[in-house]
């Protein structure tokens, strides 16, 4: 089993849903990075439940850092942090124990650990493991920041409903950082809002699509192929829960481009090479070239539902109706949004480490 990602900086994610705490380990961090915590606590709170459109469990997720931070600085040596499961709930899924809920990881995970495995609210498969994943990714954001490169989600689609595509980056990526619902355009944000609350009525979920951007990404970041910046990105993106697609820049709008369209041309302006558009989503071979970085992410609606559903019982080995209890998200894409930021923060620190070492980023 690997919980752990990163090449430079790897991150090791454990604890269950419903077990007593979640953490992380982040080894690899350069020495002399600032560790703000005020700010690591304004993202944790973009990633809480709240509101009618939210699960109603509701945890304090208050990152405890165990090791590898001293005055306020990374000292080099692991950062280790766990964050208390303080609202569970195990009864909830007592009855269903041996019934996996459809579209959730109860079935794989049951056969991949041969029972063993604890299933309470999805377990060590649960989106409730992104909390860490968050804190860690905080840590990145800020250093990346203090080096001019900025990272922004918005919600593009819900269920349908768009948004308004970016524009002027750097100043919705303010906008946006400062927002719990991520929409730059405010009568896409309420449509939205009443689309998820509509979905909640019917016992049903939503998702969407998210767009992510970096700005101020040097270009020659990324290595060829295997490690590509796309396929590094990916792989991150990749492992957060309910996340079945990633494309980059017009991504499959490609398929009805001519080459002539979908080529984004060379020029010169104040001294620097720029394309003059930017369909490829910042990156040619794997490498960035100088361009914001451009993703979308798509989302799936929350597969815990409170209508009836098909199941089997994997004890009796019988077909049956599942009823799922509990607390749970109509949608979650509003909370996924800065875990996407976080991971997108890691996979470009790793990448960065890679050309430049860990002295690019210390503090002088």
């Amino acid at each position: 089993m690997s919980n752990t990602f990163g090449k430079h900086i790897t991150v090791t994610l454990f604890g269950e849903s419903h077990g007593p705490a979640i953490g992380a380990v982040i080894d690899g961090l350069p020495a002399g990075i600032p560790v703000d915590e005020a700010f690591i606590l304004k993202q944790m709170q973009k990633r809480k439940a709240s509101g009618s459109i939210s699960t109603s469990r509701r945890e304090d997720d208050l990152p405890q850092f165990l090791s590898g931070i001293r005055n306020g600085y990374t000292e080099g040596t692991p950062v280790s942090l766990i964050i208390p499961n303080n609202n569970v709930n195990r009864k909830d899924y007592d009855n269903i124990a041996l019934v996996p809920r459809p579209s959730h990881a109860d079935y794989t995970g049951h056969i991949k650990y041969s029972g063993f495995e604890d299933a309470s609210g999805g377990g060590h498969f649960s989106g409730r493991l992104t909390a860490p994943l968050v804190a860690a990714g905080a840590i990145c954001l800020n250093a990346l920041e203090k080096k001019g490169i900025d990272i922004g989600t918005h919600i593009l689609n819900l269920h349908g409903i768009k948004d308004d595509s970016f524009q002027d980056m750097e100043e919705e990526i303010r906008l946006l950082n400062e927002k719990t619902f991520p929409v730059l355009n405010s009568e896409a944000e309420e449509k939205m809002i009443r689309e998820i609350e509509d979905a909640r009525d019917k016992k049903d979920s939503v998702g969407g699509i998210l767009e992510t951007v970096v700005t101020g990404l040097e270009a020659g970041i990324g290595e060829p192929f295997f490690d590509s910046l796309e396929s590094s990105i990916a792989h991150g993106v990749f492992s957060i829960p309910a996340v079945k697609g990633i494309s980059f820049g017009a991504g499959f709008g490609f398929a009805e481009m001519y080459g002539s369209e979908a080529n984004d041309p060379f020029a010169i302006e104040e001294g620097k090479v720029v394309t003059m558009s930017n369909h490829n989503g910042g990156i040619n071979g794997g490498i960035s070239n100088g361009m914001p970085i451009l993703f979308q992410t798509v989302i799936k609606p929350t597969p815990s539902i409170s209508q009836p559903q098909k199941s089997v019982n994997l004890g009796t080995m019988e077909e049956t109706e599942l009823v799922i209890q509990g607390r749970h998200d109509p949608a979650i894409i509003h909370r996924a949004r800065v875990v996407v930021d976080s991971v997108t923060a890691l996979v470009i620190m790793d990448q960065l480490l890679e050309r430049h070492g860990s002295l690019w980023f210390q503090e002088h």
